[in-house]
């Protein structure tokens, strides 16, 4: 590597020599590839030779073939591949002395005609060429050098240059977030954003990351979840909110799991659970028509029906059907506790009834839901913000998305009631005191906005990046994040 550094070094100083800018500072670009192609790939050989249309365009070197007074090169744009055909009665000396300096990855600018080769190859013919960058390594080789997956994390960039599909996840990825956003502003919520860093971290279950303020000298939270500066909204009129935000988890990475990630949140007064389900479906059903016309997406070896309605269960019970611990037993945290040490003595004991529950949750039912389906009526010792269930007051009125496996959706009849909501945190209090580092402190704040009075409401957060991960098909959330968190190298 250093030995090429050094011999691009000096093609550097050759071009300084010859009074060749090797930065300079734009260039007219008239037509991208995927333009030249479009217009000029059904044209014969002869037809291209008549119009002689002159354009210009760059892009970088990929391959070069040279032959003494001529070469081949194929440039990317960072879309499409194209060839040029250089050839030394047709360009100045000094652009034909600049040809030999050129190395694969250096970026460069031409002028010249459309032609074919006779191999009928759409190419163009060089009549000027500007140098525009140099690259002073080498490109991996597309299947041997980029084939180690965290390189090509840690190097989105070459990444990028030598594995289109890698450009198309995030094209799509842009094209799903474009969709979601149209989704709801055709349906009147208006997009806001609340802070990144929070006094007190709340909204969901989970670990914050802590900073400083010097100024203020206090501590403060990267926001886990934006939910309670959402619904001081609904508090204060906003009837229909939504809000596409960076969120930070301080826990492990893993398939599914990025520090730093994606979401949606939504919000809406007079709306309860059952209305969000409905709304899911409608979301989901507009994307597909979108970026999934056949409904049906491949997920590894399993082919996933993506049109709605979606299998609605309930949570208490899904678990007693794949346990065998009848729905009564599993109210029982004794039980629950004594068929976790019996059949999972590896597991290390939650802390928390409601953390045992999750644990059997995770181990009997989350990875066999494959289709797409509602997990609803979560107990209401793992569901702090959720309106109580009007069917059993031991329930809330909450759901869960689950597809191939994965969260991506949870959703609610908002808790709006201040008494309970604190009766709730309180709860979470003493979680903490029990072991639950996870369990959510008690935010006065938001408990004083919910005092003026906020309305019936309904909410939901779906994580972006995993919906992403369906509709692309990617095994990792890796794959899906352009510059996902890694362990430094030494």
């Amino acid at each position: 590597m250093e030995e090429q550094f050094g011999v691009r070094l000096e093609k550097l100083k050759k071009l300084s020599e010859l009074g060749i800018s090797a930065y300079p500072y734009r260039f007219d670009s008239t037509m991208r590839f995927a333009e030249i192609i479009a217009k000029f790939k059904d044209h014969s050989a002869d037809e291209l030779k008549q119009a002689n249309e002159e354009i210009s365009c760059a892009g970088r070197i990929l391959a070069i073939r040279s032959m003494g007074k001529s070469a081949f090169m194929h440039l990317f744009d960072g879309e499409d591949k194209l060839q040029i055909y250089i050839r030394k009665e047709m360009v100045s000396e000094k652009d034909f002395a600049l040809n030999h300096l050129l190395d694969i990855g250096d970026i460069i600018g031409v002028k010249g005609t459309v032609f074919k080769t006779h191999t009928q190859e759409l190419s163009i013919l060089v009549g000027e060429l500007t140098f525009l960058s140099k690259s002073f390594h080498p490109l991996p080789e597309k299947w041997h050098g980029l084939q180690d997956k965290e390189l090509r994390f840690r190097q989105r960039y070459l990444d990028l240059i030598v594995n289109p599909e890698t450009k198309q996840i995030f094209r799509k990825r842009s094209q799903l977030i474009q969709r979601v956003r149209a989704f709801f502003h055709d349906r009147g919520y208006i997009e806001v954003e609340t802070p990144m860093m929070h006094p007190i971290p709340g909204g969901a279950a989970a670990r914050p990351f802590v900073t400083h303020h010097n100024a203020l000298n206090i501590d403060l939270f990267l926001r886990v979840a934006p939910e309670l500066y959402l619904k001081r909204l609904l508090v204060g009129g906003m009837e229909k909110v939504f809000e596409i935000n960076r969120n930070f988890r301080n826990e492990g990475i893993s398939l599914m799991h990025n520090p730093e990630f994606t979401m949606i949140e939504f919000y809406e007064l007079y709306r309860d659970f059952n209305d969000y389900m409905n709304l899911t479906e409608e979301l989901l059903l507009s994307l597909n028509r979108e970026l999934l016309p056949a409904g049906v997406i491949q997920w590894q070896d399993k082919k996933i029906d993506m049109a709605p309605p979606f299998k609605r269960v309930k949570f208490m019970e899904v678990i007693a059907e794949k346990s065998g611990l009848s729905p009564e037993r599993l109210w029982d945290e004794g039980q629950v506790k004594g068929h976790i040490q019996k059949h999972f003595p590896e597991e290390p004991l939650p802390p928390t009834f409601g953390k045992m529950l999750e644990l059997l949750f995770d181990l009997y039912v989350e990875k066999n839901l494959i289709e797409p389906t509602f997990v609803t009526y979560y107990p209401k010792v793992i569901s702090p913000l959720s309106k109580a269930s009007r069917l059993d007051e031991r329930e809330t009125e909450r759901f869960e998305l689950y597809i191939a496996g994965m969260e991506i959706a949870n959703g609610f009849s908002e808790l709006n009631d201040p008494l309970e909501q604190r009766k709730r945190f309180e709860e979470q209090l003493r979680n903490r005191e029990r072991g639950d580092d996870e369990a959510q402190l008690i935010d006065n704040h938001f408990l004083q906005a919910l005092e003026y009075g906020m309305a019936p409401a309904a909410g939901e957060g779906i994580g972006i990046d995993r919906l992403v991960m369906l509709y692309t098909g990617a095994a990792s959330i890796k794959e899906v994040i352009l510059f996902p968190l890694l362990r430094p190298k030494e």
